[in-house]
């Protein structure tokens, strides 16, 4: 948690920016796995543990801008808590922690709401992604549950989001403090990815490094010698030598904060040829697109950017015919990289997705294309200075996809087909960091984690 300082000042924007409004800010509650008591672990809803550092359940903030008030509403721990859970903080502790001096009752708020709407003050909120949130919204409000989500407050949301977009020192502090623990997890994988190992194992100790100091993983591990699947959670496989394994893991700081990384693994410790001349090509295009990165710059044209660099290899290779502009505008690049090239990240590993991915990722004059692979991206507007955005390209041979594509000639005077079908066993690579928007560029965040194919080589060496 920030100091109360740095709360305080971040709800004096959000209020400034929004006057005489009333707005409330929901925290998460706890969520049983399978019985009441029985809990995953708790995270907290990132906007408002933005604005309030608390991460605790139960818990909700009420900003009033027209009288200039802040109230925390929450319970007070009972002796039958206790017995539970040991001593807590008191309500008016927690509060006074995120620069806050009025504290009520949790049960207060509903009758603080209903006296508002009385007097024709409008409620606004943000749109809730969770169950619980929009039951709890609807009896806060006395309005029937399937109201809510519709109801959500657009401009309170856009206000959000310029907010949460600029990064402040602090945060970028808190981002490479956790990039550090996952440079040690991708290392410590990479050297443990030898053939004959189960990729559970592999996952099994990363998530230990990152348990051991106390922090959770941001996003459930994505490792798998079937990289071609963009999001595989199965971990049930025996690495073979001469796999690919690509490892997708993040952790998240002790504030809250998310890393998300990706590296591609050669198990046994070499590249082949063939895995090394696609694998230079996805380095390239993630160091070509980052070199282009700066203010104002569209990301949707860093993304076309990528591809174009990884059309302009392929075709070499003999997987494209035809004008590279041609190929990417078509969108027929994306039989082999058919997601986005990054996302905004932060207190969400997709930072603010919850407030809608149109809302965070576009606008300014840049609308989401309707191609297969481009439509994927999350974020197309131009950069500012003080975002953290991953770069993230790829490349895939997903067989469905080209079984697909082939069958229905889509852009077949633009796609070797045949070249693609060789490589059907081949998996999925895909080259991840995390980058802050500076006032004339960029730069990778965090500690160097090993990228290029011969530093990768060389952890794996170091057994």
């Amino acid at each position: 948690m920030f100091a109360p300082e740095i709360y305080r000042q971040r709800r004096a924007t959000l209020a400034a920016s929004l006057p005489d409004s009333l707005i409330l800010l929901l925290g998460n509650v706890d969520s049983p796995m399978n019985y009441t008591d029985n809990i995953f672990p708790f995270i907290q809803d990132s906007n408002f543990r933005y604005y309030f550092g608390l991460n605790e359940p139960g818990l909700a903030g009420l900003l009033d801008t027209a009288n200039d008030s802040i109230t925390l509403f929450g319970n007070e721990a009972e002796v039958a808590d206790i017995v539970w859970t040991g001593p807590q903080p008191s309500l008016s502790e927690r509060a006074a922690s995120a620069g806050i001096t009025q504290s009520q009752p949790y049960a207060q708020l509903k009758q603080r709401l209903a006296t508002a709407q009385a007097a024709g003050i409008q409620v606004q909120y943000l749109a809730p992604y969770r169950g619980e949130t929009i039951l709890e919204l609807a009896h806060l409000l006395g309005c029937d549950s399937t109201l809510v989500k519709a109801g959500f407050s657009t401009p309170l949301t856009q206000q959000v989001i310029l907010q949460r977009e600029i990064k402040s020192a602090d945060e970028i502090k808190e981002m490479e403090t956790v990039l550090a623990i996952t440079r040690d997890v991708h290392h410590a994988a990479m050297r443990a990815s030898q053939a004959n190992v189960l990729e559970h194992q592999v996952v099994g100790l990363m998530e230990g490094i990152v348990r051991s100091h106390d922090l959770q993983l941001a996003y459930p591990s994505i490792f798998s010698r079937n990289g071609e699947v963009l999001h595989n959670h199965h971990h049930h496989q025996k690495l073979q030598k001469g796999d690919l394994v690509l490892n997708d893991t993040g952790a998240t700081s002790s504030g809250g904060y998310a890393s998300d990384i990706t590296r591609t693994i050669p198990v046994g410790g070499k590249f082949s040829p063939r895995q090394r001349e696609l694998y230079d090509t996805v380095l390239a295009m993630q160091t070509e697109a980052i070199a282009a990165l700066k203010p104002g710059l569209p990301y949707l044209a860093a993304h076309k950017l990528a591809a174009k660099v990884m059309v302009e290899s392929m075709s070499k290779l003999g997987f494209f015919n035809g004008n590279v502009d041609d190929i990417v505008e078509s969108g027929a690049y994306a039989i082999a990289f058919p997601h986005g090239l990054g996302h905004q990240i932060g207190l969400d590993v997709h930072d603010m997705e919850s407030l809608g991915e149109n809302l965070v990722g576009y606008g300014d004059g840049v609308e989401r294309s309707k191609l297969f692979g481009m439509g994927y991206l999350r974020l197309g507007k131009p950069l500012k200075a003080g975002m953290v955005i991953t770069v993230e390209p790829g490349i895939y041979f997903i067989p469905a996809l080209i079984a697909t594509w082939k069958a229905e000639s889509r852009h077949s005077d633009l796609i070797n087909y045949a070249k693609f079908e060789e490589y059907q066993d081949f998996g999925g690579i895909r080259i991840e960091d995390n980058v802050l928007i500076t006032e004339t560029g960029s730069r990778i965040l965090g500690p160097h984690i090993a990228r290029t194919a011969a530093e990768v080589e060389a952890i794996m060496a170091a057994v």
